[in-house]
């Protein structure tokens, strides 16, 4: 390629990245402003004139996050409830997807059929026979009530289905010749083929459940079993109408609140790209 035409390319693709770093530039701007506003002194994030940085950086307020609230153990029952959460939701989600890819029964068309109209079904109509069911079993202000109802998504088994899907037949037909039993096909061949979208459904269920607040706000009385979403939302709670919430505080509990989803998605980012690739389920 001559220099000329190397220039020219160059010359088309410059500003679409500067329009996209510009873009992506602004996105950051409320990530920046909570992280600067967690840094300020009490009292000092409306000053005027406005400022993003603050004149003195004030890490007190990450230690009064723990010393003030027991915001401790509020990280302690998100990463109990998610964990756990996570890893019934893949194990139960992924049997019920090669169940319905793989094996042949009566009716496995239909009752797919009925799962899927599930997600057409929000959670607001759901949530007061899911609460009743629990209350029967009597798991309020427990941690089986926060996490077994989490354990199963219409969503993650559809999105595993269509990934079992994609692996031809073959395999399975060369390992029962070989004497190999059905948990067997599924637990050493198909798993370890969909592990993107294994990573799929786990950085969902992480993310949707470490981030829920209106189950734990139903299921938990106690506040020793809060979750982070629910104590950060005790935090916006002040004693009078015109008394103004202490935003450092708040915005260091959105700060810690806000690592592990980070952390989870840059660690899975990979296999995710993959295995929506592989489901061909597309924004």
């Amino acid at each position: 390629m001559s220099r000329r035409k190397v220039l020219l390319a160059a010359a088309r693709t410059v500003p679409t990245y500067a329009i996209l770093a510009l873009i992506g530039a602004f996105m950051l701007v409320p990530f920046l402003w909570m992280v600067t506003t967690s840094l300020k002194p009490s009292g000092t994030t409306f000053s005027y004139p406005p400022d993003l940085f603050p004149d003195t950086w004030d890490f007190g307020n990450y230690v009064n996050l723990f010393t003030l609230a027991p915001f401790g153990r509020y990280v302690l029952n998100s990463a109990v409830v998610t964990a756990v959460t996570v890893a019934g939701q893949v194990a139960f989600c992924a049997s019920a997807a090669y169940g319905f890819a793989r094996l042949s029964f009566a009716g496995s068309k239909s009752i797919f059929v009925l799962f899927l109209a599930t997600m057409m079904i929000p959670f607001q109509v759901t949530m007061i026979p899911l609460f009743l069911i629990v209350f029967k079993l009597n798991w309020v202000n427990t941690y089986q009530g926060l996490i077994v109802p989490g354990m199963s998504s219409a969503f993650a088994i559809f999105l595993l289905r269509q990934a079992f899907l994609t692996i031809p037949r073959d395999y399975q037909d060369a390992a029962r010749i070989d004497g190999a039993n059905e948990f067997t096909v599924f637990f050493r061949i198909f798993l370890p083929l969909v592990k993107p979208a294994l990573a799929t459904v786990a950085v969902f269920a992480f993310m949707g459940t470490w981030n829920d607040l209106l189950w734990p706000l139903l299921i938990a009385r106690d506040e020793d079993m809060r979750t982070v979403e629910l104590g950060l939302a005790y935090f916006n709670v002040t004693s009078s109408a015109y008394q103004q919430p202490n935003w450092p505080l708040m915005m260091a509990a959105s700060v810690v609140s806000l690592l592990p989803v980070v952390v989870v998605y840059l660690f899975a980012q990979r296999y995710f790209v993959a295995g929506i690739s592989l489901t061909g389920v597309k924004g």
